[in-house]
């Protein structure tokens, strides 16, 4: 570990180390042009651990698994808010509910999952949106799942409180009958509709972490591939397609795409918005 001239935390050996941990755990990818970004986040532990240097704290990191979801939470990206890509829960409603549907029963099951879902505003936006936009949500037993890596976002996530950013694109009305006040500009689910999403970890580009969830009928995976190199794009859209039931749909954010990732999926355009689907057949 070194303090030069330009005040660089890490030496270039120590960040080729920490990024290297980080893309095998995460896929993610970070090097030299987000120095500052990883010198900061890596003080703050070595920091919080009372490591004696950047080493001993390295050795820590590899040993303690406590320690690995501590530095991993550092570095996860969390931007969201309620009913972001409004596009998307249109088409659900719409398209590809009703298509799911058709070789179900009423009362069969039918899994949502969001992953990653950062503080919960995606899984909880699906949970209103079916409730305000699908006239069949009581006719089937829907079940919503919200995954992430970053375990303080998940417990955040369970106790569905939110800021003032985070609900302004969701009418007063929706407030009022979704929410409770918590004081200042903050609101929190009302209790029902928390106990109608479960939040689990879970690590996109680990098999085993994937597949331990099940299949579901519909998955969000939006704004997250952006920060994978191709090899993690890959790891990552082949764990969802096995995530998926046979015709079941994958909606990516409106920035990304599968092309040049993977020819396992069919292109599915509906009016209100463009996503992927696995083939009934496979």
């Amino acid at each position: 570990m070194t303090t030069g001239e330009d005040s660089r935390y890490l030496s270039t050996a120590d960040l080729l180390r920490l990024c290297d941990f980080l893309y095998r755990r995460t896929g993610m990818l970070f090097g030299e042009t987000k120095r500052y970004y990883i010198d900061r986040r890596a003080a703050d532990r070595v920091a919080a651990t009372g490591a004696v240097s950047f080493g001993s704290y390295f050795n820590l990191l590899l040993s303690d698994p406590n320690e690995a979801e501590h530095l991993i939470n550092r570095f996860t990206v969390n931007e969201t808010y309620f009913y972001r890509e409004e596009h998307q829960l249109r088409c659900l409603s719409a398209s590809l509910l009703p298509d799911r549907i058709r070789d179900k029963m009423p009362g069969d099951r039918i899994r949502i999952w969001s992953v990653p879902c950062s503080t919960g505003e995606e899984p909880y936006s699906i949970a209103i949106w079916l409730l305000e936009n699908w006239h069949l949500v009581d006719a089937y037993n829907v079940e919503i799942v919200g995954s992430d890596i970053d375990s303080v976002v998940l417990k955040d996530a369970s106790l569905g409180e939110y800021g003032k950013r985070s609900v302004s694109r969701l009418s007063d009305d929706l407030r009022q009958r979704y929410f409770e006040r918590a004081g200042g500009d903050r609101w929190r689910i009302i209790q029902d509709l928390r106990e109608s999403v479960s939040f689990r970890p879970a690590n996109l580009i680990d098999a085993q972490s994937m597949a331990s969830e099940g299949a579901f009928d519909i998955i969000f995976c939006r704004n997250v591939l952006i920060y994978f190199d191709d090899e993690s794009r890959r790891r990552t859209v082949d764990h969802l397609y096995d995530a998926l039931l046979p015709g079941g749909y994958l909606c990516l954010g409106h920035t990304e795409s599968m092309n040049r990732i993977s020819q396992r999926f069919e292109v599915a355009r509906f009016e209100d918005a463009v996503v992927y689907r696995r083939a009934r057949g496979n």
